[in-house]
């Protein structure tokens, strides 16, 4: 992939125009709080061009395109800060300025007419970022880095550009399959509840490791136990706290199932409760899981299936914290890879990559099952599906 050292670039006056008159890319201004701006990040080698914005209306279920918000050489995925100014992603390269790491992007947000204006960028500190979040203060910015088997810590400024790390740590070792698992490869990093704690997914270790957040420092130190262990050759990718902190649900890639465990937030110490496959009984193809959210009442979990294509839905038992399979949804499309859910939780968004589409899937609040919407919208590789509030 031929990549430049500069990763975004700003709007065209053409595209500001199309944001601010007419149509579907009207002024969000006055339309309240179930407006939201939609943001999807995309690789960049299929027709894409970075990232691109939509507005959503929760009430009547209605999405419609604001265009390119931002030009980015493969803003692979998104993070919003807790404000709603500024948004972050990770530019998924192997090179930046003639070194082997990727970078992380900072943009400003109008949250009136969704626009995204390139703010700076730094190195992510290793090659192939896939990840980005945010603590819970906004003040720190975490990137797992793929390729490079590391995680990476960046302080946002005031003006919302990140500094340079301040912390970073190099994951070593080793799992059970020779081909996928020859070294680490760090897929997620999120803080708990409380943002006294940073647990990291690794694939290429069978790991959810635990690191001590300092938010004054912006620093990860390994806890002890500094890991919870799955079964060899998993694959974890990515996790989800449950909305009551005692639980966290971890989706493996490679074994296409979800782990879950019980937290203890004042030790954050993992327990693992059982490991459950994401995918329907009778299936024998190739399959990769990728993404895994809990829907805000803490009653369903939702996983995304490429190769089977498709949500598995799970029901939680709020005090055992156990799953029951309760629907399987194709996507409509190819290789499903990040979704999203609404803050209300009616509506779930998922970005099928190999097909070229975002679809919308109506959420049932009483029994967790998702109907598809109807609405299709065609944007060239998609990956991730981000929500901000629009004003």
């Amino acid at each position: 992939m031929k990549t430049t050292h500069r990763l975004f670039t700003p709007m065209t006056l053409l595209q500001t125009v199309l944001l601010l008159v007419g149509g579907a890319g009207s002024t969000l201004k006055g339309q309240g709080k179930n407006v939201y701006l939609v943001y999807v990040g995309t690789y960049t080698v299929r027709h894409s061009q970075g990232i691109y914005a939509y507005r959503f209306e929760a009430r009547t279920g209605r999405l419609s395109s604001l265009g390119l918000a931002a030009e980015s050489t493969s803003p692979s995925f998104l993070a919003a800060d807790p404000t709603g100014r500024f948004l972050y992603a990770v530019n998924e390269v192997a090179s930046y300025q003639g070194k082997k790491s990727g970078a992380v992007s900072a943009f400003s947000i109008d949250r009136h007419t969704g626009r995204l204006t390139g703010l700076n960028e730094v190195s992510s500190s290793g090659p192939g970022p896939c990840f980005v979040s945010l603590d819970k203060t906004g003040k720190y910015v975490l990137v797992a880095n793929y390729d490079g088997g590391s995680v990476a810590v960046f302080p946002v400024l005031a003006d919302g550009r990140l500094g340079e790390a301040t912390s970073f740590v190099q994951h070593e070792g080793s799992s059970a399959d020779r081909e996928r698992q020859s070294g680490p490869h760090a897929h997620s990093i999120e803080v708990s509840p409380d943002n006294r704690f940073a647990l990291a997914a690794d694939l290429g270790l069978d790991k959810l490791l635990v690191y001590r957040f300092d938010p004054a420092q912006g620093s990860l130190t390994p806890n002890q136990p500094d890991s919870a262990m799955v079964r060899g050759g998993l694959g974890p990718r990515h996790f989800a706290f449950h909305p009551s902190g005692k639980f966290v649900y971890l989706v493996s890639e490679m074994g296409s199932a979800v782990t879950a465990f019980s937290y203890d937030g004042a030790s954050g110490t993992l327990h693992e409760i059982e490991t459950i496959s994401t995918l329907p009984k009778g299936f024998t193809g190739q399959n990769d899981d990728a993404e895994i959210a809990v829907h805000p009442d803490g009653k369903f979990l939702y996983a995304s299936n490429r190769g089977h294509d498709s949500i598995a839905v799970f029901s939680i038992d709020p005090a055992k914290g156990t799953l029951t399979p309760i629907q399987d949804v194709p996507t409509q499309g190819k290789t499903p890879r990040n979704f999203s859910v609404d803050p209300a939780g009616s509506y779930l968004f998922a970005a099928n990559q190999d097909s070229d589409t975002l679809v919308i899937f109506r959420i049932d609040v009483r029994t967790g099952r998702l109907t598809p919407t109807g609405q299709v919208v065609n944007i060239a590789s998609p990956v991730c599906v981000t929500l901000v509030r629009a004003q």
